[in-house]
C-alpha cells in the first residue's frame, strides 16, 4: 500500500471542513500547502489546521488546548518523531472528528484564533 499523499491529506481536510463548517470555504480564502511531508490549511493567509501521518491537528488558543490535553487520546503535534513540539496545536482523535458538534466548535475556534493572530 502506498503511503498517504498530499492529495489524500488535502481531500481529508476538505471533507472535514465541508462537514464541520460548509460556509468556511465560501466566506474565507482557504488554501492548502505542503509542509514537512504534511499539508497545512490556511484561512486568509493564517495556518489553522494540519494533516499528515500524525492525523489532523488544529491550531488552538491556550485555554482550549489545556482542556483538550486533559483527554488521554489528544496528543501534541510533532512533524517528526524527535522533532520540536508545535505548542499551539493539538492532534485530535478520530472520535472527536466523528462528533460533528464538537469538531465544528473546534474548527470554529481554530479559525477565529488563526484570524486573531493578524490583529
Amino acid at each position: 500500500m502506498a503511503p498517504p499523499s498530499r492529495v489524500s491529506y488535502v481531500s481529508r481536510l476538505e471533507t472535514l471542513l465541508k462537514q464541520s463548517d460548509p460556509r468556511l470555504l465560501v466566506t474565507h480564502q482557504v488554501e492548502f500547502k505542503n509542509f514537512f511531508g504534511a499539508v497545512t490549511g490556511y484561512v486568509d493567509g493564517h495556518i489553522f489546521v494540519s494533516c499528515g501521518k500524525f492525523g489532523v491537528a488544529l491550531r488552538l488558543p491556550p485555554q482550549t488546548l489545556a482542556e483538550l490535553f486533559r483527554e488521554e487520546d489528544v496528543s501534541l503535534l510533532r512533524y517528526f518523531p524527535k522533532g520540536h513540539v508545535k505548542r499551539e496545536y493539538a492532534v485530535v482523535p478520530q472520535r472527536m472528528m466523528d462528533d460533528r458538534g464538537q469538531f465544528t466548535r473546534l474548527v470554529e475556534t481554530s479559525v477565529q484564533y488563526a484570524l486573531s493572530m493578524s490583529r
